[in-house]
């Protein structure tokens, strides 16, 4: 009996330590494993060198995991034997923020502290945690807002629970922080936090899928690096992890073969790759890679065309070819120019072909210049032979959208302003079109709507065809 008692009381004491051992017990703890997840020794190495670090991943690969692990390690100063990222000297202070304080209380204290009545049970080991720092915890519904953690230098860290759902004034604060935020913040706080990290030598780590696309977010810490750069350096102290399904060896192909066949189409490269998608509320919910494809040479009895969207901002136009057998258009050249003159425009046009015919914006025959002159007019005297296009939006985009999807319709990956312009082309939560960065789409749908029937093949090409002298035909 008392022999009995003892393994009980043993194997409870192992259960203890294991549940209240922290991140160590757990995660990255043998050779094997590490060498498994090397991409997140290499995040974590880059913390070193880099004070951002962005892990743009996919679902389920382990970024929260990622984030939650250094945290520990810096509020504790229990960096493993195996540790080659940046290690702060004595204590810290960290903000750790997330999207609602349901998923902050959850996902984040949780992990990191355990459950209210339950704390030591997280990453951090209940050995470091200062309980009398959380002697107002009484509440499981609400986010904890501080605790003290023990760090081994004597001091203590901090961390600090945030919710975006509070407002930007709650995330200005004294200098000298470092930051966990874990889904995508709004650039409005992601940017107040960050001056919080300017003094001394705060980091911020971001962890998210980018389920909103080519946020502003997004956009401002890639700068102008494409949305598939790869993992590596982005910019002055910025660094960029990716990871996708195949970097998470504990997925297995059966797992995500469950789990691809229940994401909707739209939402399959931001959860399957990290690349960011529109979700929802793209007008045109087909993965780039199907629409976008190498370039070749057109051959030179196919029919050509132009669209022309005009103003002073942004003057774009995209040219676009039919093959004549299938009918498949493909659009393969671009212009896209700002604050320049018509003459400067209508060159750059001509080059392309001055025998081609175009679908111009609509509107340029009631704009005018300070000489009181039509756009159409001036742009007409410079040698572009154009039309006023048919102006219909719903109707067109719906088309568009489908010819992608049916492969009728591609566009070439030297299109980077087309490109640029696809993956943010989305509506607003009343399902209006956001018109914002959208000139070079604009003259897409020119195209579309009234350039394809002005598409012709050089005078010349049809007097060799067809024996006559004719102006290129047109269907």
């Amino acid at each position: 009996m008392d022999s009995a008692f003892s393994l009980t009381e043993l194997l409870e004491e192992i259960t203890r330590r294991q549940t209240e051992g922290g991140c160590f017990e757990r995660f990255f703890h043998t050779d094997e494993e590490r060498s498994k997840y090397a991409l997140w020794m290499d995040a974590f190495k880059a913390g070193a060198t880099y004070r951002q670090r962005l892990a743009l991943c996919a679902n389920q690969v382990g970024k929260t995991t990622f984030g939650l692990f250094e945290v520990t390690c810096h509020l504790t100063g229990l960096y493993p034997d195996w540790w080659e990222g940046y290690r702060f000297d004595g204590a810290n202070e960290w903000w750790v923020g997330g999207v609602s304080q349901n998923e902050v209380r959850d996902n984040l204290q949780g992990r990191l502290l355990g459950k209210v009545g339950e704390f030591g049970t997280g990453f951090i080991p209940k050995d470091c945690i200062d309980f009398a720092s959380l002697k107002d915890a009484k509440k499981a519904d609400t986010p904890i807002p501080t605790a003290r953690i023990r760090h081994i230098s004597g001091g203590f860290s901090t961390v600090t629970f945030k919710s975006y759902e509070q407002t930007r004034d709650a995330w200005q604060s004294k200098p000298g922080i470092s930051l966990l935020l874990d889904e995508e913040p709004p650039l409005a706080i992601y940017t107040e936090a960050l001056m919080r990290t300017v003094a001394g030598n705060g980091r911020t780590i971001l962890t998210f899928t980018p389920l909103k696309g080519v946020s502003d977010t997004v956009t401002n810490y890639l700068g102008d690096k494409d949305i598939q750069h790869p993992t590596g350096e982005v910019g002055p102290g910025r660094y960029l992890i990716r990871a996708s399904w195949d970097d998470a060896p504990h997925l297995s192909e059966e797992a995500k073969a469950v789990l691809l066949h229940s994401i909707p189409k739209f939402q399959r490269d931001a959860r399957t790759k990290g690349i960011p998608t529109l979700g929802a509320g793209a007008i045109y919910p087909v993965p780039e890679d199907v629409v976008f494809i190498d370039p070749f040479e057109i051959p030179p009895f196919w029919k050509k065309s132009y669209g022309l969207d005009v103003g002073w901002n942004r003057t774009a136009a995209v040219w676009g070819a039919i093959d004549p057998e299938t009918n498949n258009a493909f659009i393969y050249s671009e212009h896209y120019l700002g604050e320049a003159s018509p003459l400067i425009h209508a060159a750059a046009i001509r080059a392309r072909g001055d025998w081609m015919s175009g679908a111009v914006d609509p509107a340029a025959r009631g704009r005018t210049q300070d000489e009181g002159r039509k756009l159409l007019d001036l742009y007409t005297e410079h040698g572009l032979k154009l039309t006023p296009a048919n102006n219909a939006v719903e109707g067109p985009l719906w088309e568009i959208a489908e010819a992608f999807e049916q492969g009728r319709l591609k566009i070439f990956r030297t299109c980077t302003n087309l490109l640029a312009e696809y993956r943010k082309y989305s509506r607003d939560e009343k399902g209006k079109v956001i018109k914002r960065e959208d000139h070079a789409l604009d003259s897409l749908r020119y195209w579309w709507n009234s350039g394809r029937a002005l598409a012709s093949t050089p005078q010349r090409l049809n007097t060799v065809l067809n024996g006559t002298p004719t102006v290129g035909r047109r269907f």
